[in-house]
Formats: C-alpha cells, sequence, structure tokens
C-alpha cells in the first residue's frame, strides 16, 4: 500500500492511496472461508459448499467491503501520522474508468487544509476589573432568597404576614 500527499495550494491537498493484492486478499480469503463453513445452500452439506461456488456468489462483495475497510483505516492513520489539520472530512474523487475486478486500486481524496494564522489577543482597550465584597447583609439577604425559592411549601391553617395565599374562586350563579 502506499499513500501520498499531493499540495495543489495552500489550502487543498489530494491523498493519494494505492492498494495492491497482497494487502486484502488474506482477510478476503480468510472471509469466504469462513462464508463456506456457514453457507446453507440447497443441494450442499452446511460447511462442504465449494469454495468456487461461494466465490461466485460473495468474492466481489466481500472484496468492496474489505477494501473500503483498508481505505479508511489506512486514510485516517496517515492523517493521525501526518499530523494533518483538515477542515470537515476527505472528499473522495470520482473515477470515471474504475473496475473492481483489477489486482491494484487506486483512490483520491480531495483534502481541506486548514489555513495557518495568528489571533492577537492584546486589548486595544484596558478592562476594568471590579472586586466585589460581600458584606454580612448581602450574604443573610441572598440565603433568605434561596430559601424562599427553593423551600418547601407547608399548608397552614391560619394566614400569617408574608404568607403565600393559593385558592380556586368558582361562579355559583349558572345560567
Amino acid at each position: 500500500m502506499n499513500i501520498t500527499k499531493e499540495n495543489i495550494d495552500a489550502l487543498n491537498a489530494v491523498v493519494k492511496i494505492d492498494i495492491v493484492q497482497e494487502d486484502y486478499q488474506s482477510k478476503v480469503a480468510e472471509i469466504l472461508k469462513d462464508y463456506r463453513k456457514k453457507a446453507n445452500i440447497s443441494g450442499f452439506r452446511k460447511g462442504h459448499v465449494p469454495m468456487g461456488l461461494v466465490k461466485k456468489q460473495y468474492e466481489k462483495p466481500v472484496l468492496i467491503d474489505e477494501v473500503n475497510k483498508l481505505i479508511q483505516e489506512s486514510l485516517s492513520k496517515f492523517l493521525i501520522e501526518e499530523k494533518l489539520d483538515i477542515l470537515g472530512n476527505p472528499i473522495p474523487k470520482v473515477q470515471e474508468d474504475f473496475s473492481w475486478d483489477a489486482d491494484q486500486f487506486s483512490f483520491e481524496f480531495e483534502v481541506g487544509l486548514v489555513p495557518e494564522f495568528e489571533v492577537n489577543l492584546q486589548p486595544k482597550k484596558a478592562i476594568l476589573h471590579y472586586q466585589i465584597e460581600a458584606d454580612k447583609k448581602m450574604i443573610d439577604d441572598q440565603i433568605v432568597n434561596i430559601q424562599e425559592r427553593y423551600g418547601k411549601i407547608i399548608s397552614q391553617s391560619e394566614v400569617a404576614e408574608n404568607s403565600n395565599v393559593t385558592g380556586t374562586f368558582a361562579n355559583e350563579e349558572k345560567e
């Protein structure tokens, strides 16, 4: 497998992944062997299906799946190893003359690179920093406020000063 990066300009690059048959063939053969053991095809006992028949039915989908996994793993590993800061996800280029019957595959991905920039965090105007000191009265007022907001409501038989009264009004005259 060969992975190369070609810079188009300062913000764009193309990552090219070349995959040869040795990269995926062992995994494909292992999966097909597993399919052969589990295949339940009429006319054959389970696990005794000829490998040629299994290859004819399942080789291309397994090949596509394994090549796709290999591409994803190698591309993500390449981006991490090269420490490329990218915008979004790599976009695959469309290939007109692509065939899954070939022994070698070549895939190209367009990558948007993060531009280099510096941020000047020096303020133009001085920022006022206030030091607020809480006195005893402010703390007591805040405690009373929190107790009123988060306190439990208890039913009382008599109304006292600063009590909350809840009632239901009903119209006794009916038309």
